[in-house]
């Protein structure tokens, strides 16, 4: 009865956490052998993490760049995506259905691979015994459970408290009990993936990404990920502890050269800590997405000419959308156009070739940061930053500051300011502090899919986008509710145990 009961629930590898979709030819489907007939090599079991990493491709697109930063204190994007001026409710999920989706099949993969990893008997040790300290054995479990933080990571943040579980889906009645989960409190969810991480990203090498064979994720992206749900649950001494790790692999941040780094298409780069992988060849075989669309000035049918200005670099051949937008905030507030910043040339882009944009007189472009030289049509093969090494030091500014240790926040904080050109900071008061950390945050991270996430975690969330939006729409539908997406209505109606209270009480 058992064996009927997993190739049942392996039948259902290609389903969300509580509804099913279709699987199409192209995705893996490694998860369809069950663990007694596969996991038998070291190769079999990478493929299956392999497969883990899939699902994050779907969703962090152009539209997850609007959900995170352009509705926010520091960008907007006047859209016909909906999600653009926050026109959502659990109805219209608009993009949270695909992070949904994506993010629990994500997870059913990761839950089904660490189990079968750890029981492989692909690592044998001289007494017929399983070698559990296998180096090989040990980073394919910490990439397997590095994957899954991520997923419970992107989906606290977007949801806020969501439905949790590690079980590998091996008989109905767990797929019947996972099904009818509720909601399970963020800081839980957090610190369930913490603890699952820290003694095992230990065993592992102590290696920067970049250093890894195939850019695989690693100690370097588990370390961060602890310091990313430790500081929402501010529990800032956790995440300092997991912060020095990276520092101890990754040093000085000087040495790490700003315009090399931050890039989005320069790929794997020595200070990134997680990507998304894009490849485009023309002709051959193509994984890319579409980010670069909304971060170009317009362009002209048929030429190279955006916003009146030749690019050539950009080619001829590209779709241009309505297009992610500085406020006037952040371009003439946090980082100006004559500022010494040297972040403000590759965030922002006033003119190109000393030829000023016919767009501009308030708010540039997006700027060289985004862009993807020879893009054609849509299809924008740049690989799009994640987490990198200057994220975590800004982070080990903000616990400093929030332990009290201002002197010691103040020595982080300037080391991006530095790296930036503009100079150390001049301490006044604590408070302060703090909200120069945030604003450094701003500048630093420009567009790279977390502002909106740092706004709800500080709390702060409606009352700054409210206040420092450009987009009529968006100022309009704004809510308090929305600082979180609401779980999609389907979800609800398979699972009476999850609810959107929040988006109740104003009668969505």
């Amino acid at each position: 009865m058992k064996k009927r009961n997993i190739i049942i629930a392996a039948a259902l590898a290609c389903a969300t956490l509580f509804s099913s979709v279709s699987c199409s030819l192209d995705e893996d489907l490694s998860a369809l052998s069950t663990p007694d007939n596969f996991f038998r090599k070291p190769a079999e079991c990478q493929s299956v993490v392999n497969g883990c990493y899939i699902p994050i491709k779907n969703f962090y697109n152009y539209t997850y760049l609007i959900a995170t930063e352009c509705v926010s204190d520091i960008a907007y994007c006047p859209s016909g995506t909906l999600d653009a001026r926050l026109d959502i409710s659990p109805v219209t999920p608009r993009h949270g259905a695909t992070v949904w989706q994506q993010c629990y099949t994500g997870i059913q993969r990761c839950n089904f691979a660490i189990p079968g990893i750890e029981n492989s008997r692909a690592w044998i040790d001289d007494e017929g015994n399983i070698d559990a300290e296998a180096p090989q054995r040990l980073q394919m479990l910490l990439e397997a459970k590095v994957l899954r933080a991520f997923y419970y990571y992107t989906l606290t943040c977007f949801f806020g408290d969501v439905p949790f579980y590690f079980d590998d889906v091996e008989d109905l009645e767990t797929q019947d009990r996972i099904g009818q989960l509720p909601r399970m409190s963020a800081a839980a969810t957090r610190d369930a993936c913490i603890d699952d991480l820290k003694d095992l990203a230990a065993k592992v090498p102590q290696t920067r990404t970049y250093d890894n064979d195939g850019n695989r994720l690693g100690a370097a992206a588990a370390w961060m990920l602890i310091a990313k749900m430790a500081v929402w649950n501010k529990e800032w001494t956790v995440a300092l502890d997991a912060l020095k790790k990276l520092e101890d692999i990754y040093g000085p941040l000087s040495a790490y050269d700003y315009v090399e780094n931050v890039q989005f298409r320069n790929k794997n780069t020595p200070e990134s800590i997680f990507e998304v992988q894009h490849t485009y060849t023309q002709g051959g075989i193509t994984y890319t997405s579409n980010v670069a669309s909304i971060c170009y000035p317009t362009r002209k049918s048929g030429t190279a000419i955006f916003d009146g200005v030749e690019i050539p670099e950009l080619g001829d051949q590209v779709t241009t959308w309505a297009a992610m937008r500085p406020n006037v905030y952040f371009c003439q507030g946090l980082q100006t156009k004559l500022g010494k910043d040297i972040r403000k040339n590759y965030n922002m882009a006033w003119s190109y070739d000393g030829k000023e944009f016919s767009g501009v007189n308030t708010r540039p472009w997006c700027g060289p940061k985004f862009w993807c030289p020879g893009q054609i049509g849509t299809s924008d093969g740049n690989n799009y930053k994640v987490f990198r090494y200057a994220d975590a030091i800004l982070l080990m500014a903000e616990c400093y500051n929030e332990l009290g240790q201002d002197d010691k926040a103040v020595e982080y904080l300037n080391m991006t300011r530095t790296r930036a050109g503009i100079g150390e900071y001049t301490y006044r008061t604590s408070a302060r502090l703090q909200d120069e950390i945030r604003n450094e945050r701003a500048r630093e991270l420009f567009g790279e899919f977390q502002r909106k996430f740092d706004l709800v975690r500080w709390g702060i969330w409606y009352q700054a986008t409210l206040d420092y939006t450009d987009y009529a729409a968006l100022k309009t539908n704004i809510l308090p509710c929305h600082e979180y997406y609401p779980i999609p209505d389907v979800q609800v109606g398979l699972n009476h145990n999850l609810d959107n209270k929040e988006y109740e009480k104003y009668g969505l």
